[in-house]
């Protein structure tokens, strides 16, 4: 059986101090606990995947007990869920701060560029995440409520963005929205998930800030090439 479908496991006269102890700290800061176990669980399926990371791992390094998993999630299929739901919604987030309409739309066009590899180099556990996900077919997040508004309104000002560069003559005409996002991501996405196997092919170390540095320049410089006339 899978841990995933395992209930919470029985009260023991052993553990009822513990439990006792993690209810009252849930019921004094019911958003800590909760808020301490996803940033646990984050790292733990970024490390290990979904069918790796152990639900006793997860707890231990949030520094709660167990029972508060189940409190919170469930169990640990619906915690994976939340997590995925939440790295996507805290990109999503940043890239609306960005104020992409506000901006002229070469400007609008490198700044999202450059945030979409930054946040890539900054956070290899969302390049993890999504990773494992694929390998299984992104089943799991198919079950994420919301997903697609989500992105919408990202896709909606990109392409709003795109057409005012087109109408400026920046821009070459006939450009899609989700293949120009796709495409950003796309070249930050394969250098960091690649960047072991790169390393070892080419002999360089491509962790190294001056490489980092030299591919970020490199995609800005291709993306905005490739959208103008």
């Amino acid at each position: 059986m899978a841990e995933a479908d395992l209930p919470a496991p029985a009260q023991n006269p052993k553990a009822g101090t513990v439990r006792a102890a993690g209810k009252k700290e849930s019921r004094k800061n019911p958003g800590t606990s909760r808020e301490l176990l996803l940033a646990a669980a984050r790292r733990e399926f970024a490390r290990r995947g979904f069918e790796g990371a152990r639900v006793d791992e997860i707890a231990k390094r949030a520094g709660v007990n167990k029972q508060l998993v189940y409190h919170h999630f469930g169990n640990k299929e619906a915690l994976y869920r939340l997590v995925l739901e939440s790295v996507y919604t805290e990109i999503r987030e940043q890239e609306k701060r960005l104020d992409l309409s506000n901006l002229d739309p070469e400007q609008a066009l490198r700044r999202l560029i450059e945030f979409s590899f930054d946040y890539l180099a900054a956070n290899r556990d969302f390049v993890a995440l999504l990773t494992d996900e694929n390998l299984h077919k992104g089943r799991r997040l198919k079950q994420v409520a919301n997903l697609q508004p989500l992105h919408s309104p990202l896709i909606e000002i990109l392409g709003q963005t795109l057409a005012r560069g087109t109408q400026g003559g920046l821009f070459r005409p006939g450009l899609d929205p989700m293949q120009v996002y796709i495409s950003i991501a796309g070249l930050g996405f394969f250098y960091f998930n690649n960047i072991h196997t790169l390393s070892a092919i080419f002999g360089r170390k491509f962790e190294d800030k001056t490489e980092i540095a030299a591919r970020r320049a490199h995609v800005v410089d291709l993306m905005l090439h490739a959208l103008r006339p």
